[in-house]
């Protein structure tokens, strides 16, 4: 099965599924397993790889700039800004750190990190000097609420926002009172981190259950979960080449109408609205 995708507003193709390097090169004995990992995920069509000038200072950057040599290409490569480098000025030079660490000439997905000190109109300016330069090829945030995203949409050039990565499982599923029928309006997709909440979640009994009735893992589960919604990806975290494969299975899930209504059982939607949660 072929990796499906989802047009961002600018027509771009980006991959429903993926895979994230939050605490990746932090332990210099998980090295190889993680550069593993991300070659074999370009192996088994996992292009879309996510990653964070925050995670280990720079030195997932440089992992995934050592992982992807000579397979550039092939990548859907998405990085993210710090707040406090997210100035005017800041953001252009963090990007070219960023570029250097990558050793690659451009980022496909540049996002916010979270909202900081700096005006979002400073940000974005520089988000477009970086496209117009080709630097990125587009552009969004993280960890913004409806109430940040409405506020970005009065922004010169705010509408031109890709992407709104958020903490979304199971157990977070805040969004749905507000951010997804928000995002869906206006055709923004969003980008789920942490769709099995960094394994909390494989020991669910219910979820337990329905991996059970589809001969699949706990994880796989939660995973088509996240994807089951339209216009939501996902970036699970793995430094294990073997579970590369077993995320990428979670595509083959096709959740029933009954597993559905068992998960909503055991981890219900919201009933009211509940601030974005940030791991």
């Amino acid at each position: 099965m072929t990796v499906p995708t989802i047009a961002l507003p600018d027509g771009t193709a980006m991959p429903v599924l993926g895979v994230g390097t939050w605490g990746y090169a932090e332990q210099p004995t998980r090295r190889r397993d993680e550069i593993d990992s991300l070659r074999a995920a370009l192996d088994a069509g996992l292009t879309m790889i996510d990653t964070a000038e925050m995670y280990a200072d720079g030195g997932a950057e440089e992992l995934v700039g050592e992982a992807l040599a000579a397979r550039r290409d092939e990548a859907f490569l998405v990085d993210k800004v710090l707040p406090s480098d997210a100035s005017r000025h800041g953001t252009v030079e963090a990007c070219d750190r960023a570029l250097r660490r990558l050793r690659t000439d451009r980022i496909d997905l540049y996002l916010l990190h979270w909202r900081g000190r700096y005006p979002l109109a400073e940000t974005v300016e520089a988000f477009g000097e970086l496209r117009d330069a080709g630097k990125i090829r587009a552009w969004g945030v993280s960890n913004l609420d409806v109430d940040d995203l409405a506020e970005l949409d009065e922004v010169p050039s705010g509408d031109q926002v890709a992407t709104d990565q958020i903490l979304y499982n199971l157990v977070r599923r805040g969004p749905e009172w507000d951010l997804l029928p928000w995002a869906e309006r206006r055709g923004l997709p969003l980008m789920a981190y942490s769709p099995v909440e960094q394994g909390r979640l494989l020991d669910e009994p219910a979820l337990c259950e329905v991996a059970d009735g589809h001969d699949a893992t706990p994880a796989q589960i939660a995973i088509a979960w996240v994807l089951d919604h339209p216009g939501v990806s996902a970036i699970p975290k793995t430094a294990t080449p073997a579970r590369i494969a077993e995320n990428r299975a979670a595509l083959d899930v096709a959740l029933t109408d009954d597993d559905r209504a068992a998960l909503d059982a055991a981890f219900p939607p919201p009933v009211r609205k509940r601030r974005l949660e940030i791991l």
